[in-house]
């Protein structure tokens, strides 16, 4: 690919980034700086800057960038931020969260995924990432409490371990829904009184799944 190739692939990545409705500006610099095409192996490694989800291993997706993008902007990041991601994947989703935030944690149940993505961190030189081979569903309470907690999996209800996680003042988003056709990305916000929920849009994920894979 030449650099000009490079360029305008580059521009028409970003362009749909914004004609989702990703506006933040630190949150397009990050998606700019994460190549997801390092993210995405195989014969599907050529869409990687198209904006849809593609298969990755153990039956997973990578989730498509204005997904990404438009999570990561309800999720309203600090740089101070300590951060959770449930449902590490590609990883692509916590490089991109590990340049807006102090520290990732992200959590896969799924071992390859966790040492692949692990890979991927340390070639691309992110060493504010923590990944960890665990069941997701009961979120890092030895870490705990978050500032924010992304959740890349569906539940019927926002896991009670992972709300009991989040600090006071603290976001979460994540999809919630019973099926994996009739979902919703909603944004919890921890108050002193309780939780305050908020639903943002229809969104398709794979489903949040107790215990640890065989793999």
């Amino acid at each position: 690919m030449t650099e000009d190739e490079a360029a305008r692939i580059k521009m028409q990545f970003l362009y749909a980034l914004r004609s989702k409705g990703v506006t933040d500006a630190r949150i397009l610099s990050a998606m700019e700086r994460i190549d997801r095409g390092a993210f995405v192996r195989g014969i599907f490694a050529e869409r990687a800057y198209e904006d849809m989800p593609l298969p990755i291993a153990c039956g997973q997706t990578i989730s498509q960038p204005s997904v990404v993008g438009l999570m990561t902007q309800a999720l309203a990041v600090g740089p101070r931020d300590r951060v959770l991601e449930i449902g590490t994947g590609s990883g692509y989703q916590a490089a991109v969260l590990s340049l807006l935030c102090r520290r990732v944690y992200t959590v896969d149940r799924h071992r390859r995924l966790v040492r692949e993505a692990q890979a991927v961190f340390e070639a691309l030189h992110l060493p504010n990432i923590v990944a960890i081979a665990t069941d997701g569903s009961r979120g890092l309470p030895d870490q705990a409490p978050f500032d924010r907690i992304l959740v890349t999996a569906a539940a019927e209800d926002p896991p009670g371990p992972l709300l009991s996680q989040l600090k006071i003042g603290g976001i979460m988003v994540l999809p919630v829904g019973q099926s994996d056709t009739v979902q919703s990305l909603i944004r919890v916000t921890r108050l002193e009184t309780g939780f305050d929920y908020e639903e943002l849009r229809p969104v398709r994920f794979v489903p949040l799944v107790e215990g640890m894979a065989s793999d």
